[in-house]
C-alpha cells in the first residue's frame, strides 16, 4: 500500500508533515493552524488516513488530502 501527500509525495512511517489548511479537532475547542508542523506520522490501514500527536492533541488522525511532505 503507498499513502501519498496532497502533492502525490510518498508518505513513510515517521515522516514529518505540515497542514495545507487550517483544521477544526472534532470534540475539543482547538484549530490546528494552516502551517503546522507534525512530526513522526504512522501510517494506518486506511491509505487515506494517517495517525499523529499535535501540539494540543493526542491520538489525531488526519486525512491525507490536507498534509503535504515536509
Amino acid at each position: 500500500m503507498i499513502v501519498r501527500d496532497s502533492n502525490g509525495t510518498q508518505l513513510n512511517e515517521g515522516d514529518s508533515v505540515t497542514l495545507i489548511k487550517d483544521l477544526k479537532v472534532k470534540g475539543t475547542s482547538v484549530t490546528l493552524k494552516r502551517g503546522t508542523l507534525i512530526k513522526s506520522i504512522r501510517l494506518t490501514d486506511n491509505e487515506d488516513e494517517v495517525e499523529c500527536r499535535a501540539e494540543k492533541v493526542k491520538d489525531l488522525v488526519l486525512r491525507t488530502e490536507f498534509l503535504k511532505k515536509a
